[in-house]
């Protein structure tokens, strides 16, 4: 009876829906709804049923009894069902009303999205011809978007690296926004935003031709901090203290350069800063940087002779030695030669002998021997001479040798940077010179120590040998003349 008057209406329905998102959404939360009121109902009268039946078990005493008890049973559960069919109808069409209302709601949605995507294909139609017709008319303005583009761009990067930028901070803002806005957008620019940019350059030019003072933080090579007076030459150089600086955009700081040039340049930067100077109309000779800073970096970086010396190793500390030694022989022969020279100068302006220089000491022999002919006499003369040759020559010969083994030496050095430099190859390639640069420095430098030694020294050896050969020259002479003058008396 209960399962004759259970009536599913329009439960087959559900699942019949249009296939759309929103439909199948509805049709499964109604669905379970409905499933879930049925299971409770069935269940419910099921459980009154069994408990009515056992109830009517346990007190009916007989058959007439239990008779009686199924007859109300009966009577009572027509009446609880009629009332539950009731319920369950009601909720049914509550049901049925709630589907029309989601599925009406649903044709809306549909036909708001169909209405909508027809709007948006016909505004993509429209603003694409609108689109094209806007580029059409901006015609040559499209190409003034890009020259500002352009030069807002190169006057950014050119004031990244302006020594101007030190003393005239926060000038990149506005060009890196403006050439932003020119590269993404159609707006054309204001008037207000092309003066500032012409201002900008105008004022760039403006500074590069003048030499300011100006005072703020400079960072020193040991990294304190303190205000200090900067001088800034065009846009070439800034200077403080006598020392060059530099500007780091990154940080916006001013600092020392580590490594400062040579003292040629640190001269004249030292000379700028001096106060007498600053007060003067005078002309001041100064080393321009026309890159900004580009060139005095590199120059910095090239070695000064103290560590042009100290590449070449223990090779060319080697070659200094023998260089400084030879230095010194050949110092002290001159010295020596020089003093000889003039005391044999001085003796031949006399007829007395002095035992105080080769030729007086040559002239006494004649003295101490006038008695003895004339071949003996030059014997003894020539004995004389030959004594006092190497006292003349002394060290002249270490001296030639000192010429000839520095480029000798300088070669060894050679070699040994090139072993050097082909066992980096063979250890790490061609890709990073720097591996390769101490073998080469050895190999070049030991080179040019070694010349630049024995240069000086063939020369010097040169100088005194012919300044020994010379006062040679005199004592032969001399001994010549002795042996004449005696036998001319002698005839």
């Amino acid at each position: 009876m209960l399962r004759n008057n259970f009536n599913y209406p329009n439960v087959m329905d559900l699942f019949n829906m249009k296939n759309t998102t929103f439909s199948k959404l509805a049709m499964n939360a109604m669905a379970n709804k409905v499933l879930q009121s049925l299971i409770i109902s069935a269940l419910v009268v099921f459980a009154t049923v069994i408990t009515s039946h056992n109830a009517m078990a346990q007190t009916a005493a007989n058959l007439d009894d239990l008779l009686a008890q199924l007859a109300q049973g009966k009577i009572a559960q027509s009446t609880q069902n009629k009332k539950r069919e009731s319920e369950f109808n009601e909720k049914v069409n509550q049901q049925n009303q709630l589907l029309k209302n989601a599925e009406k709601q649903r044709d809306n949605q549909v036909k708001l999205s169909a209405n909508l995507e027809k709007t948006f294909q016909e505004n993509e139609i429209d603003l694409a011809n609108k689109t094209d017709a806007l580029n059409k008319r901006l015609g040559e303005l499209k190409e003034l978007f890009g020259v500002l583009q352009q030069v807002a761009g190169d006057t950014k990067s050119k004031f990244q690296t302006s020594v101007v930028s030190a003393q005239i901070p926060n000038r990149t803002a506005f060009l890196d926004s403006f050439a932003k806005s020119m590269g993404s957008t159609t707006k054309l620019a204001s008037i207000d935003d092309i003066e500032h940019l012409w201002f900008e350059l105008q004022r760039e030019m403006t500074e590069n031709g003048k030499v300011a003072s100006f005072t703020r933080e400079v960072v020193a090579a040991d990294g304190t901090r303190a205000p200090a007076e900067v001088i800034r030459v065009g846009g070439f150089n800034l200077i403080a203290n006598g020392k060059y600086l530099e500007y780091i955009d990154e940080t916006g700081s001013v600092a020392e350069l580590i490594r400062q040039p040579s003292n040629r340049f640190l001269s004249t930067a030292q000379v700028l800063t001096d106060d007498k100077a600053k007060q003067s109309n005078e002309t001041i000779p100064f080393a321009l940087d026309p890159t900004g800073g580009s060139i005095l970096s590199l120059l910095v970086q090239a070695p000064d002779t103290k560590e042009r010396i100290e590449q070449g190793g223990t090779v060319g500390y080697v070659i200094l030695a023998i260089g400084l030694v030879g230095l010194i022989i050949a110092l002290e022969r001159f010295i020596s030669l020089m003093l000889m020279g003039r005391k044999v100068n001085r003796q031949l302006k006399t007829e007395k002998a002095s035992n105080d220089n080769p030729l007086g000491r040559v002239m006494l022999v004649k003295e101490q021997n006038p008695t003895l002919d004339n071949e003996t006499l030059e014997l003894k003369l020539s004995e004389s001479i030959l004594r006092e040759v190497p006292k003349i020559s002394s060290r002249l010969t270490l001296i030639k040798i000192i010429s000839v083994v520095a480029p000798l030496i300088g070669l060894l050095g050679t070699v040994t940077g090139m072993i050097n430099t082909f066992q980096a190859i063979t250890l790490f390639g061609t890709g990073d010179p720097k591996l390769m640069a101490g073998g080469i420095s050895q190999a070049l430098v030991t080179t040019v120590l070694g010349l630049v030694v024995a240069i000086p020294m063939v020369f010097i050896f040169a100088l005194l040998n012919s300044r020994s050969r010379g006062i040679i020259n005199i004592l032969q002479q001399q001994s010549t003349g002795i042996i004449a003058e005696r036998a001319e008396q002698g005839a």
